[in-house]
């Protein structure tokens, strides 16, 4: 999590300054977020916008609307309901009793429907024996304010409005919003923003007012049109919540869809919603991979935006994608930098060549993960490790193990596509494993444990963290093969034995640090919070290893806490120790949705099946969890080589394809 806020239509701005120091973000988890990029609109769930807060109407991370105030007959409606519909919609529903009503209960009830494009719908409903006459009041409100700078504290005062033919406009330098009514209001006061209608219903009747918020000037942001890069997936099972899980995630990912803005045809995943709106490189390239049982066109858009960010010669960092620098936790320094996108990019293009893409798309982006390679060859230590950037960076493991599946995946990719250097980046890491074997594992009379990192002085760095994850996270090779990874046999059954222990399994999911260890900190980004990619890369690299005792704690534990976040998964939650009749506990700034949380419910449910395909060999293979821990699960509308793709897993763990393109055949 990088504790910014970034918009890319909006000029990239970032949090920075102001009365709320980095890291001191406003609590979004209480608030019903709906995101479709580039809008957004956050409110609490009594639906009223008060302009107290992060509350308001958003587009490409300039808030539009700030206060949205429904009066009806001189009153608020009392709330009773305030939930999401969808990713990008939230339903509220009040009543109101009007004066002259008799008996207590309530005659009209209220509805308002918001869409985080920028309509809201407000439904009035008469249940009354007679003929109702109501004033309707809503008063509108906005600071014009950067979402960096209502975050910080600093948004400032509402500004004047004017009338604006059905509505009302709001002006600042560089950009303006309107709210327009349909139908018109009776009265529009601009003194105060307020909009007001004077209606009847007869009884049983209803009557509807359209809001719709739009900027003007500035930087139009880029439409989300085009093809939908997802498949229509869907999953059924004993356990029911195997289908809101999927679906849910589906809508997250669809609602954090952006477009490249220097080649709109290209989409990615912006990381997550409020505070990372824009494109980060590495948890692209992580959802993207994850989302691949969803098609490979979101992998190839992806691919292609960033290659556009590689970094030219001559000079050190050629080849690199440009990442931002990274908290690594409470034991090494705050100078973690993000290459794990120049190590994920090679990984997704040979994984993204086993589950269909196009040769158009290989042969256009094969040269970029050429020269991804080629950087981590220059940047490595004479011993192949890769230290972070910077003067006396530490070594880390989870850097090594990236490191090293991207020369694995490469070398595999390289060959295959008859490109030279397979055999050399073979030798490389080989080289690797050796010296992960003797610099990163410590030996104890406890089993063992690999290292988190080990500094330039040589120390070692010892503590057991959600990094051991990653170590099981080898990568897919050719007739549904498992690369090799850093650890050997031994090595792997201790890790998967620590990463089910009680210390690092918190009963929702996996700790990023150790219970036990120093500095632990259950709201700690990586310092003992859950992080939900994470878990899901355990659950994958643990059930692919064989431990699926293990992988199926893991899994129902993530699976428990999203039915508690209603089946959205924010990036992250508390890794406090589950306890009988307990919840998982929220972190206050976390993102939701985020795409790798939203990806991860996919690459969960994936995992239970196993799915390997090799699309330009014609093969799928199927290695499914057969503890069966969720009982029979059928996954349908997932794509293997560029056509539909169904599987079923029994009670007994048994895995049958019931659909697939008539070209592939089934093996391992």
């Amino acid at each position: 999590m990088t504790l910014t806020a970034q918009y890319p239509a909006a000029g990239g701005r970032h949090l920075a300054g102001g009365a709320r120091p980095t890291g001191e973000l406003p609590s979004v988890h209480a608030l019903l977020v709906c995101a479709d990029l580039p809008g957004l609109a956050l409110s609490a769930e009594h639906g009223q916008l008060t302009g107290h807060g992060l509350e308001g109407f958003y587009r490409a991370g300039r808030r539009l609307l700030s206060r949205c105030h429904l009066r009806v007959a001189g009153r608020e409606p009392v709330a009773v309901q305030g939930r999401l519909v969808s990713a990008s919609r939230a339903r509220f529903v009040g009543v109101v009793r009007p004066p002259a009503g008799a008996g207590p209960d309530p005659e009209i009830a209220v509805e308002r429907l918001r869409h985080a494009g920028g309509t809201e719908r407000i439904v009035l409903r008469s249940s009354a024996w007679r003929a109702v006459r109501l004033r309707v009041e809503i008063g509108l409100g906005t600071d014009l304010a950067d979402l960096g700078a209502v975050a910080a504290g600093r948004s400032g005062p509402e500004l004047p409005a004017s009338v604006h033919a059905s509505g009302m406009r709001w002006s600042v330098a560089g950009a303006q919003a309107v709210v327009t009514a349909d139908p018109p209001p009776e009265d529009a006061i601009a003194s105060v923003g307020l909009l007001r209608w004077e209606i009847e219903l007869l009884p049983g009747a209803s009557r509807t007012i359209e809001l719709r918020i739009r900027a003007e000037g500035g930087a139009r942001p880029l439409a989300k049109t085009g093809a939908d890069p997802f498949s229509e997936a869907a999953a059924e099972g004993d356990d029911s919540r195997v289908r809101e899980l999927l679906r849910s995630s589906l809508d997250d990912l669809r609602a954090l869809l952006t477009r490249d803005p220097r080649n709109p045809a290209d989409v990615y995943l912006a990381a997550g919603v409020p505070w990372r709106c824009g494109l980060a490189p590495a948890e692209a390239l992580w959802a993207a991979r994850m989302a691949l049982p969803l098609g490979t066109r979101l992998a190839a858009t992806t691919l292609r935006t960033l290659a556009r960010t590689q970094l030219p010669g001559p000079g050190p960092d050629q080849g690199r994608l440009p990442g931002p620098l990274r908290d690594a936790g409470p034991h090494l320094p705050p100078s973690c930098t993000g290459v794990e996108a120049t190590l994920a990019f090679p990984v997704v293009l040979a994984e993204a060549r086993r589950w269909g893409l196009a040769e158009q798309d290989l042969e256009e982006l094969l040269p970029v993960a050429e020269r991804c390679l080629l950087w981590l060859r220059r940047a490595a230590d004479g011993d192949g490790c890769l230290g972070e950037r910077g003067p006396g960076g530490p070594r880390r493991s989870e850097t090594q193990a990236h490191a090293h599946r991207a020369a694995v995946l490469g070398a595999d990719l390289l060959a295959e596509c008859g490109r030279p250097g397979a055999e050399g980046w073979r030798e490389w890491a080989g080289g690797l494993r050796r010296t992960f074997q003797e610099d990163f594992w410590i030996e104890d009379r406890a089993g063992g444990r690999p290292a988190a990192a080990r500094t330039a002085g040589g120390r070692i760095v010892p503590h057991l963290g959600g990094f051991a994850a990653h170590l099981l996270d080898t990568g897919l090779l050719g007739a549904g093969r498992q690369a090799p990874g850093l650890l050997d046999k031994v090595q792997t059954e201790q890790v998967a034995r620590l990463l089910g222990g009680p210390a690092m399994d918190s009963g929702w999911g996996l700790r990023s640090l150790g219970a036990k260890e120093s500095g632990h900190n259950p709201f700690g980004h990586r310092g003992g919070a859950v992080r939900v990619h994470e878990t899901a890369v355990a659950v994958a690299g643990l059930a692919a290893a064989g431990y699926e005792r293990e992988a199926a704690a893991l899994l129902r534990g993530v699976l428990d806490a999203a039915g508690a976040f209603g089946n959205r998964l924010p990036e992250m939650y508390a890794g406090e120790q589950r306890t009988a009749g307990g919840l998982p506990v929220p972190h206050p700034a976390a993102c939701r949705p985020a795409a790798v949380a939203a990806a991860a419910g996919v690459h969960l449910l994936t995992a239970l099946a196993g799915i390997r395909p090799d699309a330009p060999a014609g093969t799928v293979a199927l290695f499914p969890v057969r503890s069966a821990p969720l009982g029979a699960v059928q996954l349908s509308g997932l794509r293997v080589a560029g056509e539909p793709f169904a599987v079923r897993i029994s009670r007994l763990g048994l895995g049958m394809v019931e659909e697939a393109a008539g070209t592939l055949q089934l093996g391992g």
